[in-house]
């Protein structure tokens, strides 16, 4: 439980269409726009901008085990969701794909509307969590059924491209105490190799444990 980072709902919207969200497998009949709620879980860490897409099964993020794409890097390293964006928009394996934009601060909700269904019934959820080397919150899961609301938490990943030095200046984003200052976004590289279950902060660098969840 200590890794889970996110809280999403999703729910079929009400115009002859759908809503994602989290729990049973069910296939979309039609098309149709579902509301994505993402809820941040962690008591200090922020998201970055939210990354939601919908798709089929041949469709993938990331995948638990392996590399990490450079769009996906991009995205765990420095927040930045377009490389992965518009990736995902020359595939024909994905419908729709959505930015929540802006900071999510510890138990803030941002919400989207994607459009999905006719075989696109999948929904994909990335950010980076901030100050964290390459960490992000990730999620693949079915979209719900049409009048059903799905709940799902999301696990808090590690890209596995950088070493977890938890230090200032290989960390981007805002203003922080333990740096007097903005972060930096140093590459220190020597990651895992691989996408594991992020083991969280442990206080090493300039962060302390309190940046943990």
């Amino acid at each position: 439980m200590k890794r889970l980072a996110a809280v999403l709902t999703l729910a079929l919207g009400a115009v002859v269409i759908g809503n994602p969200a989290n729990t049973t497998t069910v296939r979309a009949q039609t098309t149709g726009m579902y509301f994505v709620e993402i809820v941040n879980l962690t008591p200090r860490q922020h998201f970055t901008p939210v990354l939601v897409a919908t798709h089929n099964a041949s469709a993938a993020i990331f995948n638990l085990g392996m590399p990490a794409s450079p769009e996906l890097q991009t995205l765990a390293e420095g927040g930045d969701v377009a490389p992965l964006t518009a990736l995902l928009n020359t595939s024909a394996n994905v419908m729709d794909v959505q930015t929540a934009a802006g900071l999510h601060g510890p138990g803030g909700a941002t919400s989207v509307t994607v459009m999905g269904g006719a075989g696109f019934d999948r929904v994909s959820v990335a950010a980076m969590l901030i100050p964290t080397n390459d960490a992000f919150v990730g999620l693949d899961t079915a979209l719900p059924a049409a009048g059903e609301t799905k709940v799902v938490y999301a696990y808090a990943y590690d890209a596995g491209t950088e070493t977890n030095d938890e230090l200032c200046a290989s960390i981007p984003g805002p203003s922080y105490p333990e740096c007097n200052g903005p972060g930096t976004s140093g590459a220190p590289g020597n990651g895992e190799g691989a996408i594991v279950i992020h083991s969280g902060m442990w206080g090493h660098g300039d962060f302390g444990t309190d940046r943990d969840w």
